[in-house]
C-alpha cells in the first residue's frame, strides 16, 4: 500500500522522469530507514513507551529507538489503517507523511552503491563490498563496511546495518573517484 501510494505520487508529479528515477525514488522513500524517519515524526517510540507497559523500562526505550522496531510499527499502523479505512481515504495522507522524504530523496543521492556502479561500469570496472567489522551486542551492532574496486579499498563507511555501512563506503567512493572522473573528462 505504501510502494503504490509513493509510486502514483511520483508519477503524477513528475511525469517526465524516466523509470530508473523514479524507481530509486520510490525505493527509498519507502525504505526503512525513511520509514523510521517518519516514525519518529509521528512519535511512535513514545505511543509504544505509554501503551506497552508489560515490559521492563529499559527494553522498552531500546525497543522505542529502535530502527527496525519504528519501521515496523509505522508499516503495522498504516496496513492497520488500510484494512480500517481502504486505499483511496488514506492514500492522501500517507503522501503527506512521506512528503519530506520525497523531498530528501530529489535532492540527495539515495543509493550511493548503485551510483557507484553505474560509474564504474561506463568504465569497464566493478565494485565489490566487504564486511571490515561488526562490533557492540546482537540487538545494538555497528558495522563496517569497505567498498572495493579494482582490488583496491576505494571507502569505507559505517552503519547501524551492512546495508547502511555498505551505502556510506559506496558514498566515500564516489567522492574520491568524482574528482578523478573530472580529471579524466577534463584531460580529454
Amino acid at each position: 500500500m505504501l510502494e503504490l501510494a509513493i509510486a502514483r505520487e511520483l508519477y503524477d508529479r513528475f511525469p517526465d522522469f524516466n523509470e530508473g528515477r523514479m524507481a530509486k525514488i520510490r525505493s527509498h522513500v519507502v525504505s526503512r530507514a525513511s520509514c523510521a524517519v517518519i516514525a519518529r515524526d509521528l512519535e511512535l517510540g513514545d505511543r509504544l513507551r505509554a501503551n506497552a507497559a508489560v515490559l521492563p523500562a529499559e527494553e522498552l526505550d531500546r525497543l522505542a529507538t529502535n530502527r527496525n522496531v519504528l519501521a515496523a510499527l509505522l508499516e503495522a499502523a498504516l496496513a492497520a489503517l488500510f484494512l480500517e479505512h481502504g486505499f483511496e481515504a488514506i492514500e492522501h495522507a500517507v503522501v503527506d507523511a512521506f512528503t519530506s522524504r520525497i523531498e530528501y530523496a530529489l535532492t540527495n543521492m539515495v543509493d550511493a552503491k548503485t551510483e557507484l556502479q553505474e560509474a564504474l561500469a561506463r568504465s569497464g570496472r566493478t565494485v565489490s563490498y566487504l564486511l571490515v567489522d561488526a562490533e557492540g551486542p546482537p540487538h545494538d551492532r555497528t558495522f563496517t563496511a569497505a567498498a572495493v574496486v579494482d582490488g583496491e579499498e576505494a571507502g569505507v563507511g559505517r552503519g547501524s546495518s551492512k546495508k547502511e555501512a555498505e551505502q556510506r563506503a559506496a558514498q566515500e567512493a564516489l567522492a574520491r573517484l568524482e574528482p578523478l572522473e573530472t580529471g579524466v573528462r577534463a584531460a580529454r
